[in-house]
């Protein structure tokens, strides 16, 4: 020990930090701090691990030297502060890396790659540049003991999160969901809320929107008398439309009963549509025009109110099926109420495929509707669009489901189509998208009331840049509720630092 300070005639810190490194370890003073405290009480620290298939950066330096203060800290305080270093080996990015070098996609794994030469190439990419990691640890004089790591692929880890994981079993907690999720095709995963809601993940996008015509099947007196009667529902999402099984209502909304025109076909038209949106689904010069003055490609379309009603008034109301190429079974295709309805934009009636929303999903459950879904080759329940993004092929159906439940000749040219351009890697940026598409099928039959771009915030997958979809996924839970007593019981004895 020093029983002075040391006098520099120059101020060197680049110097001075190399000769004070030299000095500790030449003392061994982080193995002296450990060991004088053996027998004291215990501060336990295991770092939250770092991932070593990439370059450590400025921020890591920042929070480890935030760690370091408070080991530093408590063993100065007399406590015994082990401090034991990690390697966070699993995860999404070693994947999508290693496929990038090995030019493959997570299909080929098990077909041009075997499963354990897979793991080889990922165990190898994880730990790459495990040497830069150790120098900046050593260099920046961060104490934490890196010859004995714990490692996430070892399978004493691995074990331990399973034996986690049978004690919240054997309790009852762990259970099975599905459940309507965030899911990026492009990298193969869900993504938590929390990296949904990383800075940049959602940016404006300009899609096409359609509103769609749902024909009314046994329509009441005040629907009929003026041309086909339909409900109008609006959707940013066309290429859900074939995934459509129910109509939501906000049940005291006011809706009105119109008579028009098609825009496009030119055809009578009743329609439903919210009072309040009126204004925005059709031009409010046409109000009051005389109906039988139009002809068919005028710009100002007239339209007639001839009737009012609240939205119970409509639950119950059964619609032809839009887009006829798979069978969801009994109970779909008929009006239902939906608390979250709103007169905010669109028509005030808002288009069901439960496959993919977590509204949609919740009010067709309370109402006995089923989501649209198929099952594919290997058994797998699933909606419409495959996890990479596309239509289901044919090819990849159950055979039995496709005999019974699937119109394979009016399908069959829309098989296989990507929902959105990005996921494609063969299509070029401006191609025109399935959405595109699927409006002008539904114009060229008089189902679409109108088609327009329109701009709004769309989430993107931080790791690929792509767009989300909101996917139905099996996942694990916790049944945290269960022991909320406990839990808020146990809060009062822990010191939070937030």
């Amino acid at each position: 020990m020093y029983n002075k300070f040391k006098e520099y005639d120059s101020f060197n810190l680049s110097g001075i930090n190399k000769e004070m490194l030299d000095d500790w370890t030449r003392q061994g003073l982080f193995g002296q701090s450990i060991k004088e405290r053996e027998g004291s009480p215990s501060f336990v620290f295991y770092e939250g691990p770092p991932s070593a298939n990439g370059m450590p950066g400025i921020h890591h330096v920042m929070a480890r030297t935030i760690k370091d203060i408070f080991c530093r800290y408590k063993t100065m305080k007399g406590f015994h502060v082990k401090r034991k270093a990690g390697w966070d080996t699993h995860g999404l990015p070693v994947e999508l890396g290693v496929e990038k070098n090995l030019g493959i996609t997570k299909e080929d794994i098990g077909k041009k790659i075997s499963v354990d030469d897979y793991n080889a190439a990922c165990r190898s990419e994880v730990m790459k540049y495990t040497r830069e990691w150790e120098t900046l640890t050593d260099r920046m004089g961060y104490w934490v003991d890196m010859n004995d790591p714990y490692i996430t692929y070892d399978n004493r880890y691995i074990e331990s999160v399973w034996w986690l994981l049978r004690q919240l079993y054997d309790k009852g907690y762990l259970y099975k969901g599905y459940t309507i999720q965030p899911y990026s095709p492009a990298a193969g995963t869900g993504l938590s809320s929390h990296e949904l809601n990383q800075p940049g993940c959602y940016r404006d996008v300009k899609d096409t929107t359609c509103i769609a015509q749902f024909k009314i099947i046994d329509a009441p007196e005040n629907l009929q008398g003026w041309g086909e009667p339909y409900f109008l529902a609006w959707t940013t999402t066309p290429w859900t439309l074939p995934s459509n099984t129910a109509l939501a209502v906000g049940p005291s909304i006011r809706y009105d009963i119109i008579r028009t025109f098609n825009p496009y076909s030119g055809e009578k038209v009743t329609v439903v549509c919210a009072d309040a949106l009126v204004g925005s689904v059709l031009n409010p010069k046409g109000a009051g025009q005389p109906l039988d003055s139009y002809v068919k490609g005028d710009k100002l379309v007239p339209y007639e109110i001839v009737g009012s009603c609240d939205g119970n008034s409509l639950v119950g109301m059964r619609y032809d099926q839009l887009i006829k190429w798979m069978n969801p079974g009994e109970g779909a295709f008929r009006v239902i109420p939906g608390d979250y309805v709103t007169t905010d934009d669109g028509t005030g009636i808002v288009h069901i495929a439960g496959t993919f929303g977590a509204d949609d999903l919740r009010v067709s459950r309370q109402n006995g509707v089923p989501p649209l879904t198929l099952v594919d080759r290997d058994g797998n329940i699933r909606p419409m669009v495959d996890l990479t993004g596309r239509f289901f092929r044919i090819e990849d159906i159950d055979p039995e489901y496709v005999r019974s439940n699937v119109d394979v000749e009016a399908y069959r040219p829309w098989a296989g189509r990507y929902v959105k351009n990005a996921y494609d890697p063969a299509l070029a940026p401006d191609a025109e998208t399935l959405d595109v598409a699927i409006c002008m099928m539904l114009k060229q039959q008089g189902l679409a009331f109108r088609i327009e771009k329109h701009s709004h915030s769309y989430p993107h997958c931080w790791r690929t840049d792509k767009p989300v979809l909101y996917y139905p996924l099996d996942s694990w839970f916790i049944r945290t509720t269960a022991a909320r007593e406990k839990l808020m019981e146990l809060n009062g004895d822990i010191k939070w630092k937030p």
